[in-house]
């Protein structure tokens, strides 16, 4: 597979999208230079290297844009495999199609409601958000009971695809290696409060 010639990795600081690549990386052993983006800014190399959407986080390997963080899970999974780098993606062909089928259905149904519960601002509008958020991480909790096995993680004994796309394993000692400290995640929230209560788009996938 390609080696690691020149691996970059543009995004910012407390963005969960942002870390499900790191947290993929440090699994995977690799070693990359972090292009940290400005607050409430587009730099120019983001700009250029996802002209389309131009959101974070966006892979540069050897000078080539990967953006969307569920697709550079996998395909940093593609490149750098072998038997000295855990598999993140199930080698079975149906708990595969589940782990991208759940990592999606947590990008469009349950982080928007989890988000809502920021953005609202009565405590009433809290609760109603909470609840919808709940709800909505029940069918999660059903597809853990079926995708692990009893076992840890989605992915079995090891963090697979989901785990990481749900960043729901936090005692294992290379995601606490990359995930920020509690206080600066939550002066992160702080400066997001704004942003969520306007009509301006995201700027992470």
């Amino acid at each position: 597979m390609a080696a690691e010639t020149e691996v970059k990795l543009v995004g910012i600081f407390g963005s969960p999208y942002v870390l499900r690549v790191k947290i993929a990386l440090a699994l995977k052993g690799v070693e990359y230079e972090n292009l940290e983006e400005a607050f409430g800014t587009k730099s120019e190399v983001l700009v250029k290297s996802n002209p389309v959407y131009k959101k974070m986080p966006v892979l540069i390997h050897n000078g080539k844009p990967i953006c969307e963080s569920l697709i550079i899970l996998q395909y940093i999974d593609d490149v750098w495999s072998g038997a000295a780098r855990p598999s993140i993606v199930p080698s079975d062909p149906y708990d595969a199609a589940m782990a991208r089928f759940w990592s999606h259905y947590a990008d469009d149904r349950w982080f928007p409601s989890f988000r809502e519960v920021v953005r609202v601002e009565t405590r009433e509008a809290k609760i109603d958000a909470a609840m919808e958020a709940i709800a909505r991480l029940q069918p999660l909790e059903e597809a853990f009971e079926k995708q692990s096995k009893g076992k840890h993680f989605f992915g079995g004994e090891t963090i697979g695809f989901l785990d990481i796309a749900l960043e729901c394993f936090l005692a294992d000692d290379v995601v606490k290696a990359v995930l920020p400290e509690v206080d600066a995640i939550v002066g992160f929230a702080n400066k997001l409060q704004p942003i969520y209560n306007s009509p301006r788009p995201s700027t992470t996938n």
